[in-house]
């Protein structure tokens, strides 16, 4: 299956080490911790019984790694997991390369609002992983940010790059499996989208008082390394 850009070939060799290093640093942590979960479950170090999201085991037993691990399962080894983790890396790193470059404490904001909003969403629709909508909601923000970038699927028609996330819940049931893990992703990158992007530009034009709604806080900032301290004016 082939959702790729149009474009050149890749280089002829490849390091992994090298590709590796090159993620960005968000991205990477993210891909770490999903290939790390994978892996220990494989090993038979940790089950995926006490990985799922269960509102139950979670707020009524204080088990609460589940609301961590939830978005770091995307299911033991194989073809489908590869999958995932081609477009958990894929458009992940683009936008924290091009949308959010230089501002990594709004790209953590962005996951952030994702991961909340999907926590609130996932006991009234029996989602027990969420990594897959993450993924999602990335590949809505990504296609809407690069709106007239062509895209192919199978190499049979090509379409605009907002027009993905689409293409991919329509192949989803054609193959008979569960749109909502897709849609919730939807849901979620189109609410996100609308708040950073087209609100404050609404809010500006009408002259709103609250002009930016996402604005990550200052301890964010601080510990993304982006925190400036605000510019005061002395008075001779």
């Amino acid at each position: 299956m082939d959702f790729g850009a149009m474009g050149g070939a890749g280089d002829a060799g490849f390091d992994f080490m090298s590709w590796y290093m090159e993620i960005p640093v968000i991205s990477r942590l993210y891909f770490t911790g999903a290939f790390l979960t994978t892996a220990g479950c494989a090993l038979d170090i940790i089950s995926p019984f006490s990985l799922y999201f269960n509102y139950d085991l979670i707020f009524h037993q204080g088990q609460i790694w589940r609301l961590i691990t939830t978005y770091l399962f995307f299911g033991m080894f194989s073809i489908d997991f590869l999958f995932h983790m081609y477009f958990l890396v894929r458009y992940c790193r683009s936008l924290e390369e091009g949308d959010f470059r230089g501002r990594p404490a709004h790209f953590v904001m962005m996951l952030l609002f994702g991961v909340t909003f999907m926590t609130a969403v996932a006991p009234f629709v029996s989602v027990h992983f969420l990594g897959s909508s993450l993924s999602f909601m990335m590949v809505y923000v990504w296609g809407r940010r690069n709106e007239d970038m062509r895209m192919s699927f199978l190499g049979v028609f090509t379409f605009n790059a907002p027009y993905l996330p689409w293409v991919m819940l329509a192949f989803s049931m054609l193959l008979g499996h569960s749109v909502t893990i897709d849609a919730v992703g939807i849901l979620v990158g189109h609410t996100y989208y609308f708040l950073e992007y087209v609100y404050p530009a609404v809010a500006e034009i009408r002259g709103w008082k609250i002009k930016k709604i996402l604005e990550p806080p200052r301890l964010l900032h601080w510990i993304c390394g982006t925190y400036q301290e605000p510019a005061h004016l002395h008075q001779d």
